[in-house]
């Protein structure tokens, strides 16, 4: 009898266990929310719609995500196959993309150096700057100079009691130093908007200072680290801190609009944002640590549809044709509709998803990571090659691949070439002619010829900087 009643306890603590269990995880999943194209959704809003992609300017991919609202559409019609120019090692990771003003391209490696090559042959344009400091961030050129933002020395900070930063103006054509804003780590690209950049900081801050001479304009104050990129739209400026809110305030006077929040489980929990935010259709949308993507109102700030897809995202999305573009660390890359949030098609990755997304011509390009996330507490898929892909944006087939990506948003583009970022090599391309007539083109349906893989070029390499430790997100 009391082996009995002993069985019967144990069984129930079980069941009991097993309950609480299911709870705990019911308890603690992120918020689902699906929206409505009924509600604070612009149709007329198109990324992309509008550009002249013939017309010859002279810095065509300007910025991180290449316009103010940071939504990743190219301007440009280039389609694979691409031909192999030349490639530039770094030798350390780049972990964001370059950009590409006067012929040339800039690129900050993450360890200090900073590089500006000839678009066509990929030859430094002036000699390697070395800033002894970590960059995690993209330039952005405007009127003959480049901004460039920086961390603290190259262990980043981490373990600095005391770490500093700052955003630097240099010359786009000799490297020559314009002037410096000093501060704590910037870990933000710059947006330039009327001769005012925007960037946050490891003050917590979102600063606006003058593109002329560093001077301070405003700062705004959220509490938390501001490390995601801000972006612009209708007079507001948008971004998020590690504390998990979005904030946007008036581009002018940085004044509060609104701050919203990833929404927290029924526990409490909540996660920070890493990537930053994407403005399309009068939505802003950005993924949050915990796995969840968010549309946000972007005059009300409110949460108009929220879906939980992976067990992290990092990547920053992309905006086309009223859908969203975004990756998961456990290896998904999925096309949302950007009015509910719904799945339009989702594709199985080689391995983690940290890059953002572009979008070219009417396919979308992601790279996988094999490494990303490999000290994360919950599930990542690992891999054992770094490679970009290029799908149909509206089908989602498979139309392209690239043996190398890895951290960077894979592709930006000029007027006459594609630059594609691998872990610490920079790859320029040219599309070939194809024979004959080709079959679709920017209405996204593919062309005969874009399912050839490209080889990667020997690359030239670089001055090799002092060793630190990989940042990767994870």
């Amino acid at each position: 009898m009391v082996r009995k009643l002993l069985i019967g306890g144990v069984l129930a603590l079980l069941v009991l266990g097993a309950g609480g269990g299911v709870w705990y995880w019911q308890a603690n999943k992120p918020v689902e929310k699906r929206g409505s194209a009924d509600e604070e959704f612009d149709r007329t809003d198109e990324p992309g719609s509008g550009r002249a992609k013939s017309e010859r300017i002279a810095v065509p991919w300007p910025t991180y995500g290449y316009d103010l609202q940071r939504t990743k559409v190219s301007p440009y019609d280039h389609r694979p196959p691409y031909r192999p120019l030349w490639s530039f090692d770094a030798q350390d990771t780049l972990e964001f993309p370059p950009t590409a003003g006067y012929g040339n391209v800039y690129i900050a490696q993450q360890k200090g150096l900073f590089f500006a090559l000839n678009g066509k042959t990929g030859k430094p344009v002036f000699k390697t700057k070395n800033f002894k400091r970590c960059a995690a961030s993209s330039p952005t050129i405007a009127n003959g100079t480049v901004y460039q933002a920086y961390m603290d020395l190259v262990e980043c900070g981490e373990n600095d009691p005391d770490p500093t930063g700052f955003l630097i103006a240099m010359d786009a054509r000799t490297g020559k130093e314009k002037w410096r804003f000093k501060g704590l780590p910037i870990e933000s690209s710059p947006l330039l908007k009327d001769g005012i950049l925007y960037f946050g900081s490891w003050d917590n801050r979102i600063h606006a200072i003058r593109a002329k001479n560093g001077k301070e304009v405003w700062s705004y104050d959220t509490g938390e680290r501001v490390n995601t990129s801000p972006a612009y739209s209708e007079g507001l400026i948008f971004a998020a801190n590690q504390a998990g809110s979005v904030y946007a305030v008036n581009a002018k006077t940085g004044k509060l609009a609104w701050q919203a929040a990833s929404e927290s489980s029924a526990l409490g929990g909540r996660e920070f944002f890493y990537a930053s935010p994407t403005v399309a259709y009068g939505r802003v949308f950005i993924g949050n640590s915990d796995g969840t993507m968010f549309a946000f109102g972007a005059k009300s700030g409110k949460t108009l549809w929220a879906r939980p897809l992976g067990t992290y995202i990092y990547s920053a999305a992309a905006v086309f044709n009223q859908k969203v573009y975004v990756g998961t660390y456990d290896g998904k890359f999925f096309a949302l509709d950007a009015a509910t949030g719904d799945t339009k098609w989702e594709k199985e990755m080689p391995s983690a998803v940290h890059s953002p997304p572009t979008v070219m011509d009417g396919l979308v390009y992601v790279a996988a990571c094999s490494s990303c996330g490999s000290e994360a507490s919950r599930f990542v898929k690992m891999g054992d090659k770094d490679l970009t892909l290029a799908f149909d944006a509206r089908s989602g087939k498979q139309m392209w691949s690239f043996p190398n990506g890895k951290y960077a948003g894979p592709v930006i583009a000029d007027q006459d070439r594609v630059y594609i970022t691998g872990r610490s090599i920079l790859y320029g391309l040219e599309p070939r002619k194809p024979a004959g007539k080709a079959k679709g083109g920017p209405d996204g349906k593919a062309r005969a010829a874009g399912v050839e893989g490209a080889k990667a070029p020997k690359a030239k390499r670089a001055k090799k900087a002092s060793p630190a430790r990989q940042r990767n997100g994870g």
